[in-house]
């Protein structure tokens, strides 16, 4: 398999984990990865990460979101010989409820870098700062988030 298909694999686990609501599996992805978030304070590892979507993402009954994360106009650039890559990536939030009908929540763009160590491609960077645009997030997050600045 391609160092890119590994990488682009990596985004659409991400999504997968996420709407399965398996946040302990997701966070396990970034584990030596140091993630920016809003404000521009930055974490490292697993734990926080988990700590992070445990305050912020509702699980409904289901034990899930109910959402879809759709990733598209993934822009891999490896560096073989470095063993590292870099991609920029647009995401789209589906979510439905019980209260809130099918639509499109929130989009943006992740930019990430990654590291392969002992030939397994990791997360080493993700930057969740660049949120676009937002819909209604009433029925999956726990705390407002602002919106963008147009």
């Amino acid at each position: 398999m391609s160092p890119e298909t590994h990488i682009t694999n990596l985004l659409y686990r991400y999504a997968e984990l996420m709407d399965a609501g398996d946040l302990e599996a997701v966070a396990a992805l970034f584990t030596h990865a140091d993630v920016t978030l809003g404000g521009g304070q930055v974490v490292h590892g697993a734990a926080p990460m988990l700590e992070q979507w445990r305050a912020f993402v509702r699980i409904h009954a289901c034990g899930t979101p109910r959402t879809k994360h759709v990733i598209t106009n993934a822009i891999v650039e490896v560096d073989a010989d470095a063993g590292t890559a870099a991609c920029r990536s647009y995401y789209t939030v589906f979510q439905q409820t019980d209260t809130l009908p099918l639509q499109a929540i929130c989009a943006g763009r992740y930019h990430d870098t990654f590291a392969r160590v002992d030939g397994v491609w990791r997360f080493a960077t993700r930057d969740y700062s660049l949120l676009d645009m937002i819909g209604d997030l009433s029925q999956h997050l726990l705390l407002p988030v602002p919106a963008p600045t147009l």
